[in-house]
């Protein structure tokens, strides 16, 4: 019997998600960003889903491959940039635009053999301090990828935020947000070339920079991560729910352990359920105890270490329980920012770290 463990993924919460980042950004094009095997969820059909997206972006090249094997012709941009002067040739094979963020980059591009120009979008570190030109830089590059006939005309400007996550109110937050965009617009100033600023957050929570792309990527999954919310907050939908089946339902004595380390006691004589699922599926390990899940639609909590292939449960509020009832781990009902939250880690973290054994359904 194969074991029960799906993550279904809901191909309507897709569109429907696409669609409100539309409406929050009416004036702007969106890239959806389908790194990371589109966050978890499957690289080609998530891409699918999100035909309406105006480009796609990439972290990798091999992904750029696989979404044109897969007969999409959409723009594809590859967020990381290219790493090596064998990657300009791929570039152009498939039609993929690249982000150019350092100097080295810039060397290859001046010594490229003769092809079809390369769409190029010129990152700003404006803040971030990861990948990008420094402010200073940025004339300077920008000129000499003008004069490029390796880089096609109609340079892309773009940064990348670091706490958009943190919405400007009237106590002066957000001020690192405010500060970056003065950074890239001081920057930039005078120079021809749309502008893309916006990832997830600032769709949601800073309007003013949206520009002329925006590059979400967990609001399409329907995940937040703005402190204290869900991506039911913004009217978002979970693209993916993860799934099991209780396989036993045990009577454990007051005073017993349950799980390694035996790290919970028994308050009571009590019924103890086994899920299938632990930290080999993808569910993390450090989730605390009274930590919940949905039994048949309703929560029971988390009892003992979750480990590798299975969970415990606390039975209490479920007196007829079975095995093959069904148990939720996160999904509708139960939003991965609430797991998240209690294993100290983000919605992100979770979706993408779902293992190759965890069969996926598409719905």
């Amino acid at each position: 019997m194969a074991r029960p463990t799906s993550a279904t993924i809901h191909t309507d919460a897709l569109r429907h998600n696409l669609s409100q980042v539309r409406a929050r950004a009416p004036r702007s094009r969106v890239m959806a960003v389908v790194k990371a095997d589109g966050y978890g969820h499957g690289l080609e059909r998530v891409a699918r889903a999100l035909q309406g997206a105006d480009a796609f972006g990439v972290a990798a090249l091999s992904d750029a491959e696989r979404l044109r094997a897969a007969g999409l012709s959409q723009p594809i941009v590859l967020l990381s940039g290219f790493d090596a002067a064998d990657d300009l040739p791929q570039l152009r094979r498939l039609n993929v635009e690249t982000v150019v963020h350092h100097a080295t980059q810039l060397a290859m591009l001046e010594q490229a053999p003769d092809g079809d120009p390369i769409r190029c979008w010129l990152k700003v570190d404006s803040g971030m301090h990861r990948l990008g030109f420094a402010p200073e830089a940025v004339r300077d590059a920008y000129a000499r990828m003008q004069a490029m006939p390796a880089v096609a005309d109609g340079i892309v400007l773009m940064n990348h935020f670091a706490s958009s996550d943190e919405f400007p109110d009237a106590t002066g937050d957000g001020a690192q947000t405010k500060a970056q965009m003065r950074v890239f617009d001081d920057a930039t100033a005078g120079l021809a070339g749309e502008r893309s600023l916006a990832n997830s957050a600032a769709v949601l929570g800073w309007p003013d920079a949206h520009a002329d792309w925006v590059r979400p990527g967990g609001a399409l999954y329907g995940i937040s991560v703005v402190d204290g919310t869900t991506g039911a907050d913004f009217d978002l939908r979970p693209a993916m729910t993860l799934g099991t089946r209780l396989i036993a339902v045990n009577r454990v004595r007051k005073g017993e352990r349950i799980g390694y380390s035996a790290t919970w006691t028994c308050p009571e004589d009590m019924p103890i359920g086994v899920a299938a699922i632990g930290y080999g599926d993808g569910y993390p390990r450090h989730t605390p105890s009274g930590t919940h899940v949905l039994l048949d639609g309703r929560p029971a909590p988390i009892v003992g270490r979750v480990s590798m292939d299975l969970m415990t449960l606390d039975l209490r509020g479920h007196p007829d329980a079975k095995p093959g009832d069904p148990v939720v781990l996160w999904g509708d009902g139960l939003p991965v920012e609430t797991i998240a939250a209690a294993a100290d880690t983000i919605g992100y973290e979770l979706v993408c770290s779902i293992t190759r054994r965890v069969r996926f359904v598409e719905a």
